[in-house]
């Protein structure tokens, strides 16, 4: 099955029953910095970290002395605010001993349903990346109100795999993998080792228990997998209280893997295809072979632009001789049509701001 050692881009969800002890609410430092141990010894192997973190809620509420229980939205939303600050602030000094710079990152399920968001949120993330830094991914819980929520970081960590085309996604939890039954009252339920496809009769077996200070169960990690594992990313159940968890996981600590379907370039590709396009593209002959060599689309290749469209809307691709394929649009139809023909150098002039260079970029385009 897969393994962390073959990673070339890593997700990691980390909940607050791992992150905060349940008796008087305070962050678990012995076990974050040995979560960081692990951290610096995969990207030393050349792998791109991003970390999906709970926390912040159950780190603002003790230091604000709520009570044990159920908390309002608004006070949800207050307590986040606080212990945001200290979820942040402890990733940074348990990076920093290993030279790695910690990046705060906040998202709602609006980011990942919007194209336009997702395209910025990707960009952001790919960038982060780029700069060597581990990005630390939670929900932006101070503003974020019920119907714009994930819900859980699950599905949310699920989201940003396949976001950032990662190949692995690892739920660290409180129990080791995927269980035929609730292994806290059925002592007869067995861990999968390998789950290749989720049937229904999988789905049936999922429970919705579970932790005192976690709102995810293993529904919520199921769905995940299909979010994940339809992407083209592995996915991975293991326990999560140990000192070293993906140390532990490397070496072959228990766990349940959801194999890929495919690859996830090749399931982006095959999303994009999929989407009906807004608008239409036209390039020179000169933009045509470079598509073809791999290549980024930039305006200085574009002879025209139809249709309407908004930032991260598919459009058709159109050269000399036909199509040439689709891309999701980094600029609205009205700014591509005044950039075309011109030099990226030349967009901010145009267009009053410092844009992208290109118009549809590599990533983003099947042909």
């Amino acid at each position: 099955m897969a393994s962390l050692r073959g990673a070339k881009r890593l997700v990691v969800k980390i909940g607050s029953a791992l992150l905060v002890d349940r008796g008087d609410g305070a962050l678990r430092s012995d076990w974050l910095r040995g979560l960081a141990a692990d951290v610096a010894a995969i990207k030393a192997r050349g792998t791109d970290v991003i970390l999906v973190s709970s926390g912040s809620i159950a780190l603002g509420r003790g230091v604000l002395g709520m009570p044990p229980g159920p908390l309002a939205l608004e006070q949800s939303q207050a307590a986040a605010a606080v212990g945001q600050i200290r979820l942040a602030r402890a990733y940074e000094e348990a990076l920093a001993p290993h030279g790695l710079t910690a990046a705060q990152v906040l998202v709602t399920l609006e980011d990942s349903e919007d194209r336009r968001r997702y395209l910025n949120s990707r960009a952001t993330l790919e960038q982060l990346l780029r700069l060597g830094t581990v990005p630390i991914v939670n929900e932006n819980d101070t503003v974020a109100t019920d119907e714009i929520r994930f819900g859980d970081n699950d599905r949310l960590a699920a989201q940003i795999a396949v976001t950032v085309a990662a190949d692995i996604l690892v739920l660290l939890s409180d129990v080791d993998g995927f269980y035929s039954g609730n292994p806290k009252f059925d002592p007869e339920a067995r861990r999968f080792d390998v789950i290749r496809r989720i049937t229904p009769e999988i789905e049936a077996m999922a429970g919705d228990e579970g932790s005192g200070l976690s709102k995810g169960g293993m529904k919520t990690k199921l769905m995940a997998a299909q979010t994940a594992t339809g992407a083209g990313c592995a996915m991975a159940i293991t326990e999560g209280s140990v000192q070293q968890p993906l140390s532990a996981l490397d070496a072959g600590a228990p766990a349940t893997w959801f194999a890929a379907e495919g690859d996830p370039q090749a399931a982006r590709k095959r999303w994009i295809a999929a989407m009906k396009p807004k608008g239409e593209i036209t390039v020179d002959a000169g933009a045509a072979r470079a598509l073809a060599e791999g290549k980024s689309l930039l305006p200085a290749g574009v002879t025209a632009v139809s249709g309407r469209f908004r930032r991260g809307d598919p459009v058709t691709i159109l050269g000399p001789e036909g199509m040439l394929g689709k891309g999701l649009a980094r600029y609205p139809s009205d700014e591509a049509a005044a950039i075309r023909g011109r030099r990226s150098g030349d967009i901010e002039a145009i267009l009053g701001y410092p844009g992208r260079a290109a118009l549809v970029h590599r990533d983003d385009m099947v042909t």
